[in-house]
């Protein structure tokens, strides 16, 4: 996970109330199963102590109703003065996530993004294309536009002789000058963006010239099966197509982590393990990537006194914490990518850090 839009969180000091709670609404008592989820939420924040008026800002937020399809759920992160952190996940939470503490609860939240994909879409056939950029656990696109639209002979006709021959040739130019119009907008989203993918849907033809077009981007681009431009019907087995692809995006993503992580333990350099060689690198600002395992970190707990010089930002913390939560702000004051692994691809250990430099 990238980390550098919850850096604003530690900007502000805390104690920090956290929630996150499913806010679905998708079944004939949907509005009340939800607002019954928000209640139950805020009682607990009530039981860990968190001040009255913070609870009722936290529930104002989260009683709203979402456009957002199911499942559907929402972070927010309150300091005693103001809402400083509110997203929504495409993430069914059955258990609501509750803290007052002096640092955020970011591992769930964390650990489920780490398995975003940030991706731009492109659906092309003869007459242009629709271009997005979407992250994957997010149920709208980031930006969207139409590219091309010249229609002028767009359709090959059946007449006969060299009228036939002309035609045809000025219809496939202008498929190629759609398509590289196409083309010039995945390359703009792309370089401004830094996407994981691109994935290619809609006329065959047309995404054949566009994939040639973008044999040499610097990221991987992948031709989906289906899912023609403007189809009724087609949504559904393109949304499918284009979860597939992302699962595999995110396997093979994970896999060269591990290997990473495994060559580096295996030459006994470049990566720290355990929580407290974890949080000596991150004092030194030499974490490049934080990996842990939510549940066994979730259970350890990290004094900053024993780190010279570890701080979390705004937020003032006086004696122990949950080790998660500190390695976890203290990974995004530094600008360390944060990804969930079981303990057993780290040897063991709950926590480990790939490091920028030995």
């Amino acid at each position: 996970m990238e980390t550098t839009t919850l850096t604003p969180v530690l900007t502000k000091p805390g104690p920090y109330a956290t929630v996150l709670v499913d806010v679905s609404e998708d079944s004939e008592t949907g509005r009340q199963q939800h607002l019954a989820r928000v209640r139950a939420a805020c009682d607990d924040l009530a039981a860990q102590g968190a001040p009255t008026d913070v609870i009722e800002r936290v529930a104002t937020v989260l009683d709203e109703q979402t456009s957002a399809p199911a499942p559907v759920a929402r972070l927010i992160v309150s300091t005693p003065e103001e809402i400083v952190y509110d997203e929504l996940a495409m993430l069914r939470q059955d258990s609501a996530i509750t803290s007052w503490d002096p640092l955020p609860d970011l591992t769930a939240w964390a650990a489920h993004r780490d398995a975003q994909v940030r991706f731009v879409l492109a659906v092309v056939d003869h007459a242009g294309g629709d271009v997005a950029l979407w992250d994957s656990d997010v149920p709208e696109p980031r930006q969207e536009t139409t590219a091309g639209g010249e229609i002028q002979y767009i359709h090959q006709v059946p007449v006969g002789g060299w009228a036939s021959i002309e035609v045809q040739r000025t219809s496939e130019n202008v498929w190629r000058h759609n398509a590289e119009d196409v083309v010039a907008e995945v390359r703009r989203m792309a370089a401004e963006h830094t996407p994981d993918a691109v994935l290619l849907a809609g006329d065959p033809t047309s995404c054949g010239i566009a994939r040639r077009e973008l044999a040499d981007l610097h990221i991987p681009v992948t031709s989906l099966p289906t899912g023609q431009r403007h189809s009724d019907g087609g949504d559904q087995a393109r949304d499918q197509a284009i979860r597939e692809a992302l699962h595999q995006i995110v396997i093979a993503r994970r896999m060269r982590l591990v290997e990473r992580t495994r060559e580096a333990m295996g030459k006994g350099s470049g990566i720290a393990t355990g929580v407290r060689d974890v949080a000596d690198a991150l004092v030194q600002g030499q974490v490049q990537t934080l990996l842990f395992d939510p549940a066994r970190a979730g259970e350890l707990e990290l004094d900053p006194r024993d780190h010279p010089g570890l701080t979390f930002g705004a937020a003032s913390v006086d004696g122990p914490v949950r080790a998660d939560e500190a390695l976890i702000a203290a990974a995004v004051l530094t600008e360390a990518e944060i990804v969930a692994l079981p303990s057993a691809a780290l040897g063991g250990a709950p926590v480990a850090g790939l490091l920028r430099w030995a």
